[in-house]
């Protein structure tokens, strides 16, 4: 909300999700964290990822708080619900029973000392509407239905960050005046109860999650639009005073287009199968080929007409990062050293990137 009001800016806060030696990954980025002073990064796992890396909230945060301690790190700690999507179809299907789940996953996140929730219901905006307001509609009173109960069950003292989605990541680009939209159907609904409302927002820029891998399994290069970032991020903050815009599916871009996301005022971005794809590159042979052999007996129902195998295993592969956690994680020293060095260069690039470097001063000023 510092940013909204024009307090402070020139950085972007990465918001990184460990699917997969969650404690080991969480213990380096601490250990960086206190080298160059850094304080604005959060630890997310959103709701898909739960499932597939069979890593609960309340598992999530002990990870985390158990690296932080074990690297005598001070300050808070950022930990994100990420993409609490609504699915389109159980929607459609049975509105209160999708709307039920969302609620558990938040009550059960909250309990888990998730301080920070991101809505997703842009799953939900229908292009077909003639007008954006209708568009956005289901959006906006899904939006403000879960802000309504994260505010009711916060902890006293604690306001929680919660973020909401204008556009859903891989499809149409967003636009200053869909999120508008979004916020003159949103904001009535919240003032009506005196709430706090939303202090970010997710569009889309051009991005997919995970990337779009090609035929020989190598990823796609892709258009991205700063200018969404930019022009919505100004609107944000000048007229709603809030954080501004918010960058998904951006771990596989090229290294080079990071220093862009703090030149143009985007608030936060989410780095995800990037990480992944190092842990995979660097696997012990024999476990790597174990986890692949897995991924096709078990999700062959999703290859793809026309996939290759790289591209099908590239896609899939992130199915098994929960049924071989417990051999992961209980890899030996050597084994975890390549991928635990090669995961500190890339953390460390990114938080040089995203001007993060010494934010430690501006947390320490507005959370208390």
């Amino acid at each position: 909300m510092a940013f909204g009001q024009g307090k402070i800016k020139g950085f972007t806060v990465p918001a990184i999700n460990i699917r997969t030696l969650t404690y080991d990954s969480a213990r380096l980025l601490f250990r960086l964290a206190k080298k160059k002073k850094v304080g604005a990064f959060i630890f997310e796992i959103a709701r898909s990822e739960i499932k597939y890396t069979a890593q609960e909230p309340d598992e999530y945060t002990v990870s985390v708080l158990a690296a932080a301690i074990k690297e005598e790190y001070k300050g808070p700690i950022f930990l994100q619900g990420d993409h609490y999507q609504f699915s389109a179809k159980k929607f459609n299907e049975n509105r209160d029973e999708e709307i039920k789940k969302i609620k558990d996953l938040v009550k059960k996140s909250i309990d888990a000392e998730f301080y920070n929730i991101d809505i997703d219901a842009s799953t939900l905006v229908d292009l077909e509407k003639l007008t954006l307001s209708e568009q956005q509609k289901n959006n906006y009173e899904m939006t403000a239905l879960i802000t309504k109960y994260i505010r009711s069950i916060e902890p006293k003292k604690i306001t929680i960050s919660v973020g909401g989605e204008i556009g859903h990541i891989g499809g149409k680009n967003s636009t200053p005046e869909e999120f508008k939209a979004f916020m003159n159907g949103y904001l009535p609904l919240i003032k009506k109860s005196k709430l706090t409302g939303i202090s970010k927002v997710s569009v889309q820029t051009g991005t997919s999650h995970g990337g779009i891998p090609l035929p020989d399994g190598t990823i796609a290069k892709v258009s991205i639009d700063f200018n969404v970032l930019k022009d919505i991020s100004t609107v944000a903050r000048s007229k709603y005073k809030i954080g501004g815009s918010v960058q998904h599916g951006a771990s596989t871009l090229p290294n080079d287009l990071f220093n862009h996301f703090p030149k143009i005022n985007a608030l936060e971005i989410h780095l995800a199968t990037g990480f992944q794809n190092i842990v995979y590159d660097n696997l012990p042979t024999g476990l790597k080929k174990e986890t692949y052999q897995w991924v096709k007996d078990n999700c062959r129902d999703e290859w793809k007409e026309g996939q290759t195998e790289k591209q099908f295993v590239y896609k899939t592969r992130k199915k098994a990062l929960g049924p071989f956690k417990e051999k992961l994680w209980n890899m030996n020293v050597k084994e975890k050293k390549p991928i635990l060095k090669k995961l500190e260069v890339q953390f460390l690039l990114l938080l040089k990137k995203l001007n993060v470097f010494n934010t430690k001063k501006f947390v320490d000023k507005y959370i208390k």
